[in-house]
């Protein structure tokens, strides 16, 4: 029986602020334990990310850089993921047309 990734799941927040993040998640993004990953706001959410792994970042990092460029690569790398995920969902959402019966 596969889990949903996508119903919503109340997880506990121990005293020291540390929650865990569930198991078809973690397997779903690739995020190892024991492992890292990025966490931060954006758009009044929070927002979890795994750390691109070694193999992820191949060729990403060929000649110098500033500190915190190729993080920022990343992140735009992403970003541009999400925006296309974004618009392939909006396609497939019905038109406001769509939803009404008549």
């Amino acid at each position: 029986m596969s889990s949903s990734t996508q119903a919503k799941q109340v997880i506990q927040v121990s005293q020291k602020g540390q929650a865990t993040i569930p198991k078809p998640l973690r397997e779903k993004f690739g995020i190892d334990t024991p492992g890292e990953v990025f966490v931060y706001e954006e758009e009044g959410r929070i927002v979890i990310e795994p750390v691109p792994s070694v193999e992820e970042l191949h060729g990403i990092h060929a000649g110098s850089h500033e500190p915190g460029e190729v993080l920022d690569k990343v992140r735009e790398l992403k970003d541009e993921e999400k925006r296309r995920e974004e618009e392939r969902a909006e396609r497939l959402r019905p038109s406001a047309d769509e939803d009404v019966e008549e």
